[in-house]
């Protein structure tokens, strides 16, 4: 029973000489472990800053349909490119802000599904709600 304790403090405390089969089966067992885990075990992808997506928010996230919807500013956009009902050029634009703003969806491929336009008080648009489907 003292033999197993040793072998185990011994492990916990790291105290096997170096080229001992315990040590060499040590540092098989660490590097399997960081070679094999998935990495969606441990969730660790950077949180968005709302600060670094000016103009850009998540403000609905459909984990059953699994759409997100960004409110882009219409700012964003050129006047000219504005438009009050979906185009393909106003959905190519919106397609290629988002690419470049929003860090989720940087170098992913993604697509847009809606494009549904937000106005003012005086009737010019301000915003567009934009659904993608990654």
């Amino acid at each position: 029973m003292s033999r197993l304790w040793r072998g185990l403090a011994g492990t916990v405390f790291w105290s096997h000489e170096r080229g001992s089969w315990p040590y060499d089966l040590m540092v098989v067992a660490i590097l399997a472990f960081v070679l094999l885990t998935p990495r969606s075990w441990f969730h660790d992808e950077p949180q968005s800053n709302p600060f670094d997506n000016p103009g850009v928010q998540l403000i609905n996230q459909d984990t059953v349909g699994k759409t997100r919807t960004y409110r882009l500013d219409a700012t964003l956009l050129a006047p000219q490119k504005r438009a009050s009902r979906t185009t393909p050029e106003l959905e190519r634009e919106t397609h290629d802000i988002l690419g470049r703003n929003v860090g989720d969806l940087k170098g992913r491929t993604f697509q847009v599904v809606r494009i549904n336009s937000v106005r003012g008080g005086d009737g010019t648009i301000q915003s567009y709600d934009v659904t993608v489907h990654p």
